[in-house]
């Protein structure tokens, strides 16, 4: 059991990892591909907004807005 939770949160960070790459370069269709069937935590949709911001990337920062929120 425990692997498997190890196994998905591995995945989060690297997806999460690989977002903000893909923000920080401006790289609209990863951050698509990226999001696709996912939900994050608020602070770190906000931080990956915030993120996009600096770049002012519009076409990213919705993306992200739209993004669902993990239920806890």
């Amino acid at each position: 059991m425990g692997s498997n939770n190890t196994e998905q949160h591995k995945f989060s960070i690297a997806t999460f990892a690989a977002l903000k790459t893909a923000i920080a370069n401006g790289e609209e269709q990863s951050v698509k591909e990226l999001l696709k069937n996912q939900s994050m935590q608020e602070i770190e949709k906000s931080y990956l907004i915030d993120l996009a911001k600096l770049n002012n990337n519009r076409t990213i920062i919705k993306l992200l807005e739209d993004m669902p929120l993990k239920s806890k």
